[in-house]
């Protein structure tokens, strides 16, 4: 059996462009060009029926490396947390107090995009220290 090689991740939402977005800021991923035929993305966006108006939205990473990430309208409103996160690595091999200070920097930096910081968990000799967050929709991800 063949091992797959590409996967996107998608985000149920209710402001698809919006949460896009924000992770374009977190991420450094890019908006796509518009489709062909289209000068810009709100022109594409007019040229859909209403219902399908502001439906989705996507991003991707400009290096190829990671996933790309699609954000898609739902009607229902986020209730429970979410059984699958992201965890942005922005601390991969520091520990103790340099650690930290990396975590606070970008969660700071988070935070003034629309994040919510909700705790820190603290290193307990077993797994560093990481800082979880919501983001603009309220969808749980962790500062790693």
């Amino acid at each position: 059996m063949a091992s797959i090689k590409e996967f996107q991740v998608t985000f149920d939402c209710a402001e698809p462009e919006r949460v896009a977005r924000f992770w374009c800021e977190v991420l450094g991923y890019v908006v796509p060009p518009p489709p062909a035929g289209f000068a810009s993305w709100d022109d594409f966006n007019r040229s859909q029926s209403p219902e399908d108006q502001d439906s989705w939205f996507a991003c991707s990473d400009p290096t190829g490396v990671g996933p790309r990430l699609f954000f898609q309208r739902v009607p229902e409103g986020k209730v429970v947390k979410n059984r699958v996160h992201l965890d942005v690595r922005v601390g991969t091999g520091l520990v103790g107090e340099e650690r930290l200070a990396t975590l606070e920097a970008e969660c700071a930096r988070l935070v003034a995009l629309g994040a919510v910081r909700v705790r820190l968990l603290r290193a307990d000799g077993v797994n560093e220290s990481c800082i979880v967050m919501q983001d603009v929709e309220g969808n749980e991800f962790c500062l790693d």
